[in-house]
């Protein structure tokens, strides 16, 4: 049988490695800490593969050999930056959802940057919201799939790639109806075809886009997020629940 090389795959040391990180990827919706530690626990190829596809962009390079930081960002000036532009946008939108705009690991979770997979780490948590306000992908379980699918197009980053998988295999035991049958949002998200539709669009987001890994969002702060969409050949989603276009909470703060 052709099935003998599983063998060399799902050894006991690999099962056991994948269940502590499938673990820590399914608590990531009640702790954002949970999916920080996965990402630091995955090393081997996967972050190989990662850091020679980031490293063939030479802005992306540069910046890694830089190990240049992000923020902490300054809330209420970024309030006061045109209606519309990036920072504003951003600021109100995370003030909106009671979020915190530097939630993010410090270098000191990620070895003080020491190595190039400890920076990139870094890197992709301190600019993720950004990435929401980009894509138009809400800030909460509906639409995090699909951001994070975004930089796993891009630059095969390891811990949000196991996030997809992840959820596409909590989603396949998660239920047995139909998807027609789903009669709200949030039943309808854990389903098996929400999560691959949200996928294929964030992933498709990503192929079509200018890498976002090297920008140095706090000097786009001030332009207009719909020029720089353009810009960057991103065609945000706006409708939708996985959309914070839908959020009223939100619409009332940007209004």
């Amino acid at each position: 049988m052709g099935f003998r090389y599983l063998n060399q795959i799902a050894s006991k040391e690999h099962i056991a490695e994948f269940l502590e990180l499938a673990d820590l990827a399914a608590g990531g919706g009640e702790s954002a800490s949970n999916v920080f530690e996965l990402s630091r626990r995955i090393t081997g190829n996967p972050m190989v593969v990662c850091e020679r596809k980031l490293k063939q962009d030479p802005a992306a390079a540069a910046l890694i050999k830089q190990r240049r930081l992000s923020g902490p960002y300054n809330v209420e000036a970024m309030k006061q930056l045109p209606k519309g532009s990036l920072g504003h946008t951003y600021a109100k939108v995370m003030e909106a959802m009671g979020y915190d705009i530097d939630f993010f690991p410090d270098p000191a979770f990620y070895n003080n940057l020491e190595s190039d997979a400890d920076y990139i780490n870094y890197r992709v948590y301190a600019t993720h919201d950004l990435h929401h306000i980009l894509s138009g992908f809400s800030l909460d379980n509906f639409g995090e799939i699909g951001v994070v699918s975004i930089s796993v197009s891009q630059f095969s980053f390891p811990g949000f790639l196991f996030l997809d998988l992840v959820s596409l295999m909590l989603s396949f035991f998660q239920t047995d109806k139909l998807d027609e049958e789903f009669t709200n949002d949030l039943e309808r998200a854990g389903s098996i075809g929400y999560s691959f539709d949200l996928i294929t669009q964030g992933m498709n987001m990503g192929i079509k886009a200018k890498p976002l890994f090297p920008i140095i969002w706090e000097e786009r702060m001030a332009d207009n997020l719909d020029d720089l969409r353009i810009e960057l050949g991103i065609e945000p989603v706006r409708e939708g629940p996985y959309s914070w276009y839908s959020n009223a909470v939100i619409q009332d703060a940007l209004s």
